[in-house]
Order: structure tokens, then sequence, then C-alpha cells
């Protein structure tokens, strides 16, 4: 039907073009983003769902540097003990040779002074081994001694934690506190030292008997020291997890969000192309209306 008032081709044709320029801007706008999904109109499921596994990699990102920092910290300690163990290999040395008979008075004397150096040393290891200025070994504030133990945020849910705790090993009563003021009367428990002279390697008999005491120190280091490794390795496994669980929920998100820039391109040239024709169209279906014109001449 030929009328004035309304010209149905011009009509659809613009309704066309309309179209075509929203999917045109729908394209540009990914292409220069990147993303699919910009709003939640693109996808309102999925932003949904690619917000929360974006949280969930965040929360797993410091996580796993929460693990690396919780290993360095229990290496550090590690450390220490270590050379807590040097420290008591050279005492029972000494120990040894003072206990010989062939020592003399003067000998064990010498003895002595080196052996109350090294008690101090001890003393200074237990009591000021720190890490980020926390004190891990002392037994009265050491994070690691006190009960309790320390608490490691190991995931990105409150859940997940995990405490190491050793109280017990560290204990003056039965762990290696206790153990290392056995063998010299200069470290007095937690860490401090006496200023007061020994007597162990000089006294009747005291040399012998601290072979024993210096053993069993020994034994309690590596006690400690164990602990702290299988915890380490423990965490070494936790790390390697969440770093799996991350890649994989990454490369889901993507799935969800990123754009496939082939196929929007195409979609992009589809458009462009029927945006020109549209127009076109529209040009033409404008031109209908003369027609009726042309009628009434």
């Amino acid at each position: 039907m030929l009328s004035l008032h309304t010209n149905s081709a011009s009509l659809a044709a613009q309704n066309a073009i309309s179209m075509t320029q929203k999917s045109l801007s729908t394209s540009q706008t990914r292409l220069s983003t990147g993303y699919r999904v910009n709003s939640s109109m693109d996808d309102a499921a999925g932003l949904q769902i690619a917000t929360r596994l974006k949280a969930q990699t965040s929360g797993m990102a410091v996580a796993m540097r929460n693990t690396q920092n919780s290993i360095s910290m229990m290496q550090t300690a590690e450390g220490a003990l270590q050379e807590t163990t040097n420290i008591l290999t050279r005492m029972k040395d000494l120990a040894t040779q003072a206990a010989d008979g062939s020592s003399t008075a003067t000998d064990q004397t010498a003895i002595q002074s080196e052996y109350d150096t090294l008690s101090d040393q001890l003393g200074n290891i237990i009591s000021n081994t720190t890490f980020g200025g926390t004190k891990l070994l002392n037994n009265t504030s050491g994070t690691f001694a006190v009960a309790g133990g320390v608490k490691f945020q190991i995931g990105s849910s409150s859940s997940e934690t995990t405490t190491v705790d050793l109280s017990t090993q560290m204990s003056t009563a039965t762990g290696l506190d206790g153990a290392l003021t056995a063998v010299s009367a200069r470290y007095n428990g937690s860490g401090t030292v006496s200023t007061t002279a020994g007597t162990e390697m000089t006294a009747a008999g005291g040399a012998n008997a601290e072979i024993d005491k210096l053993s069993t120190a020994i034994d309690a280091v590596s006690t400690v020291k164990s602990a702290l490794g299988a915890a380490s390795n423990s965490l070494d496994h936790v790390y390697n997890n969440l770093s799996n669980i991350s890649t994989n929920t990454q490369a889901a998100t993507g799935r969800l969000v990123d754009v496939d820039f082939a196929a929007e391109s195409s979609n992009m040239t589809q458009s462009q192309m029927l945006l020109q024709a549209g127009t076109a169209m529209l040009k033409q279906s404008n031109s209908i209306s003369s027609l009726v014109i042309s009628l009434l001449q």
C-alpha cells in the first residue's frame, strides 16, 4: 500500500539498522576490551560465576604467598636449630675431652671457658632468632614454642588454616628448653643467660655426666627440626595444590569472560556489511513516497 503517512519499508529498514548498530557496538566493545562479558547485560549468569571465580583466584594468590612466607619462617627456625646442633656437638666434644684423665685442671678450666661461651651462644640463638621481628624459639614468647603455636592461613576460605605448635617439643619440662638448661648452669631457660661461670667441666665427674645430657639435648633439637621439616613439607604440598587450583580456576574464568577474537571479528565484519546494506535500503525505501506524488500528477 502506497501511503504518505506510513512507510512500512522505511520503518523496517530503520529497525534493522538499529539492531545492526547495536550488534556492531557490542562487537567493537568486546574487541576493544578483550572481554566477552563487559556488563551483566552481556551474560548475567556468566558474570556472576566469573566474579566468584575471580574472588577465589585472588584469595588463593594471597594464600600461596602466605604459604611461601610460612615455609620461609620455619626454614629460619630450622637454620637456627642447625646451628644449635653444631654448638651442642662442640660442647659434647669438649665434655668428652675434659672427662679424660689426661686433661689437667688447667686444661679443664680452659675447656670450661669455651663451654661457657658456647652456652651463651645457645641462649642468644634461642632467645633472639626472629622472623620479621617476631621471636620464634623463645619458650615464653616464641611463636612456635608458646602454647597454641602459630596459625597459617593457607586458603581463600576461613576454614583453610593449619597450626604448627611445637610447645611440647620446646617445653622446659620435657623438651628442648629443659634439655638445654640441663647441660649448662649459664643457660637458665627460655634463652636467658647467667653471668655465673659454670663448673660442668671442672667439677669432679661433671664432664662425664655432661656427655649423656648433651646427647639428650642434641636429640631434642633433632625432634624440633623434624617437626619443622614435616610442617614445611606439608605446606609445600599445599602450595602446589593451590597453584594447580588457581591455574584451572583462571582458565575457567577466561572461558567465561574472554572474547574469541576470531569469532567476534567475523561478527563485526558481518554487522558492518549489514549496516551498509541497511543504509542503502533505507535510502531506497524513502524514495517510495515520491511514487504517491507521481500518481497525483
